[in-house]
């Protein structure tokens, strides 16, 4: 059996199970969100963006052909060195801790599909805040799109099985102690696997907390990838502009 003998999402970001898993997200929606992030940011066609928690860079590759000079970066280093086969003189690709300053400054940081709530401490969710501010630029912009707490808990399903690539991964979720809980256990390669994704149940008003707190300004707020208004118990995502 795997045992997490670091943070949850530093063990199982980083196995070839994660990205099986997940293999069919809805990519289209997901440039959908992206195009009309770039219209609202009224970005430059040089301007610098950071994909914050790139995963294996599939928007950082999208946004690198809307002609961005893109930057992706995320703790998992397996992740990475996938990503880093397709990098160009405009797309990189960096192991980074989000709540660690960057180096360079950035027109736009990007934070997309619920990559964020992941540590146990609220501390570090202020943490990483801070450190996007931090790497702006004096006009820079930041996004976090995040899932609607308020829409996702009465909704979850308990249980499920899902058949990946011949690997049935048995998926259990429950909100507990303020975190969306996601236990999964799978047979693959001669093991039993047993992972947990436990992200904090962070809404609207926690994070214009955090934000106040940390002297950050709240922008704009959306409710989906169209960016339409947001919803407190209707809105499928929480998209926040910020700086």
């Amino acid at each position: 059996m795997s045992k997490e003998n670091k943070a949850w999402y530093a063990s199982w970001f980083d196995t070839e199970y994660y990205h099986t898993l997940y293999k069919d997200r809805d990519y289209e929606e997901a440039q959908l969100l992206i195009d009309n992030l770039a219209h609202y940011l009224n970005l430059p066609e040089d301007a610098k963006v950071l994909d914050l928690a790139c995963g294996k860079g599939r928007h950082s590759i999208y946004l690198n052909k809307l002609g961005y000079d893109v930057t992706g970066v995320d703790l998992s280093e397996n992740s990475i060195n996938a990503a880093k086969e397709f990098e160009n003189e405009k797309l990189h690709f960096s192991v980074h801790d989000m709540r660690e300053d960057l180096t360079q400054k950035y027109d736009a940081i990007l934070n997309l599909f619920t990559s964020f709530g992941y540590f146990a401490d609220e501390k570090d969710n202020a943490k990483a805040l801070k450190a996007i501010q931090n790497s702006l630029t004096d006009y820079g912009l930041a996004v976090i799109d995040f899932m609607n707490v308020d829409k996702v808990i009465p909704n979850l399903i308990p249980q499920e099985t899902k058949e990946v690539d011949g690997i049935t991964f048995d998926i259990k979720r429950k909100y507990e102690d303020g975190f969306i809980i996601k236990n999964i256990e799978f047979d693959a390669d001669g093991q039993h696997h047993q992972y947990t994704e436990k992200v904090k149940a962070l809404r609207l008003e926690d994070f214009e907390k955090m934000m106040e707190e940390n002297d950050i300004y709240l922008l704009d707020v959306f409710g989906d990838y169209k960016l339409k208004k947001f919803y407190k118990k209707e809105s499928d995502r929480l998209i926040m502009i910020f700086k």
